[in-house]
């Protein structure tokens, strides 16, 4: 049986692209989506949670490659470091106006390719997926790590990462489109590697990309960021000649 490599895969039909969570790997996923865009490869929609829904809401809200990379190289933890009483260390107000000031529209729906994130409401314990609400708001409440952000409030609910029940990222994702999904290895601050959670998710259309290795980070880590972006986007070019087995492809970075 001959398998198509992941660029044959591509090159059949539109594709939806989906990130998963995993702490402060947007690094990561910035560094897989440059590769991809770089082969050519651009998603007619995009979906995540957490650090995923950063980078797809980023690419979504009309923010440039080249802007994403320069944002992310001079990263600093001053930048979104604002501790304040709460549940969480910090209020999260810093790290929405920058947001604010590098997204080119201002709602979901003002996307000029569909949006959807992943976010947990804390009082009905269910994932929730923001299609219509303010783009900034969206992609923070994704982000927002339990015990690290305060939770975000929209229409009265309380909300937090994505990633607590949909770590892949894919709930706000049509049944039976294409789907590329960019899986982080690494390990979740909140579950065990290895967990059923962690690994690739399977569905029918979805082929996964889950690259192991990468360099892991943490606030006080952001100097190695742009190794983890290099490692990540390397590790996607050199994705695209592998074959995709059972919905999968799986390297080293």
């Amino acid at each position: 049986m001959t398998h198509p490599t992941l660029h044959q895969w591509l090159s059949e039909g539109p594709f939806s692209l989906a990130m998963s969570s995993g702490f402060f790997g947007f690094y990561a996923h910035a560094g897989a989506l440059t590769a991809l865009e770089g082969a050519g490869f651009t998603a007619s929609s995009y979906a995540g949670s957490s650090a995923g829904a950063l980078v797809t809401g980023m690419r979504a809200g009309g923010v440039s490659l080249d802007e994403i990379r320069r944002e992310l190289a001079s990263l600093r933890r001053s930048d979104f470091w604002d501790p304040g009483i709460g549940l969480g260390v910090l209020r999260g107000r810093r790290f929405r106006a920058r947001l604010e000031s590098m997204l080119k529209v201002e709602r979901v729906e003002g996307c000029a390719a569909p949006y959807a994130a992943s976010v947990y409401d804390l009082g009905a314990r269910t994932t929730r997926v923001l299609t219509h609400a303010p783009l900034a708001l969206a992609i923070h409440a994704s982000c927002a790590v339990p015990g690290l952000f305060h939770p975000v409030w929209h229409e009265g609910r309380a909300l937090a990462d994505g990633g607590i029940a949909d770590r892949p990222g894919i709930m706000g994702l049509r049944a039976g489109e294409r789907v590329l999904h960019h899986h982080l290895a690494s390990r979740s601050p909140w579950r065990r590697e290895g967990s059923p959670s962690m690994r690739p998710p399977r569905r029918e259309g979805l082929v996964a990309v889950s690259i192991h290795g990468v360099t892991r980070l943490h606030p006080f880590a952001l100097e190695r960021g742009m190794v983890a972006f290099r490692e990540a986007e390397g590790a996607m070019r050199r994705a695209l000649a592998e074959p995709v087995r059972d919905g999968l492809v799986a390297l080293d970075a």
